[in-house]
């Protein structure tokens, strides 16, 4: 299904429950998203988004890490999109006036063996096309930064912590 989440054409006031999943990060204008949600949700019933916040942690550091994470966050607000929205939903859900906001954060941190370790890696891996045709890095480079950045990764001593998840809830009056 194809669609647009901002004006999705379903009746107002017709869910219980509306949801979204690493939706608004995505997108530029997260509010008008919002607005649908509680559009959408019924006098009494609940509006929840699990959100992401960039934190892009490796430990210890290491330059390929830091070189990819500074193309992938020029990538991102290029498009208009808030690799920090995370932290923004709360404020969000509050100024589309939703009552009873609640946030909890959750910070996972991922270990060797899981592919969740390079979560990060492969964001930028998808947005290669994009980081070529902007010039941003050569094909060489890119390659190069990668493989450094996943070696480095291979350490079990290496901390990756890439995101803070944040699940805020709200209920519209």
């Amino acid at each position: 299904m194809h669609g647009d989440a901002r004006r999705t054409g379903l009746p107002s006031s017709s869910l219980d429950l509306v949801h979204a999943r690493l939706l608004l990060v995505n997108v530029p204008e997260p509010h008008e998203i919002v607005a649908e949600m509680v559009r959408l949700a019924k006098p009494g019933g609940w509006v929840a988004c699990e959100e992401v916040d960039g934190l892009f942690l490796c430990q210890p550091p290491h330059p390929a890490w830091d070189r990819l994470t500074e193309v992938f966050l020029a990538v991102y607000g290029q498009d208009g999109a808030d690799i920090h929205c995370g932290r923004r939903v709360p404020g969000l859900f509050q100024d589309a006036g939703l009552v009873d906001v609640g946030v909890e954060a959750r910070a996972d941190v991922f270990p060797i063996g899981t592919a969740q370790r390079f979560v990060h890696l492969n964001l930028v891996r998808a947005l290669r096309p994009k980081i070529l045709q902007r010039g941003l890095l050569d094909e060489t480079a890119l390659d190069a930064l990668d493989r450094a950045a996943r070696h480095h990764l291979d350490d079990p001593a290496t901390v990756v912590l890439p995101f803070i998840y944040f699940l805020v809830w709200g209920r519209k009056p």
